[in-house]
């Protein structure tokens, strides 16, 4: 496959597949961590008016669907891409961290999760999906060489 082509590829699978994990995680986050008495979580209105209800607990599953969801979709940008591995999955981190600054400008949380959120769940879960794919990648070079 063109390489340019291939690329491509990479980044639409690794946003899609990202994107499909972060929502999951978030579908069923409510069966796992119930919203608080009286939270309205299915609009962001209601959202950001029953913020002042949330407990720290409630804000672990969306931090893992910040980071699972960017992990998935950087390691299988650096999977697929024919070229820059590190780089294609350090792509899907951002985009995935731009999201999440966005949703600190809209939805009011608190500033610990703010920080743990956008300093952990983006780059450095983009970072070592890059460095699992890569590594792996390279370990078979290696042996085959």
């Amino acid at each position: 496959m063109n390489p340019i082509l291939r690329n491509i590829l990479a980044v639409l699978a690794g946003l899609i597949v990202g994107s499909v994990v972060n929502m999951g995680i978030i579908m069923v986050s409510e069966s796992i961590i119930p919203p608080p008495n009286g939270a309205d979580v299915t609009t962001m209105e209601g959202l950001t008016a029953s913020m002042h209800l949330f407990e720290p607990k409630h804000f672990l599953m969306p931090f893992l669907a910040h980071a699972l969801g960017t992990f998935a979709g950087a390691f299988l940008a650096a999977l697929i891409a024919a070229n820059h591995k590190m780089k294609f999955a350090l792509g899907i981190g951002f985009f995935f961290l731009a999201g999440g600054i966005t949703n600190v400008f809209l939805l009011p949380s608190p500033v610990w999760f703010a920080i743990v959120d956008l300093g952990l769940a983006y780059i450095p879960m983009a970072y070592i999906a890059g460095k699992l794919a890569t590594g792996k990648q390279s370990a078979y070079h290696t042996q085959n060489a």
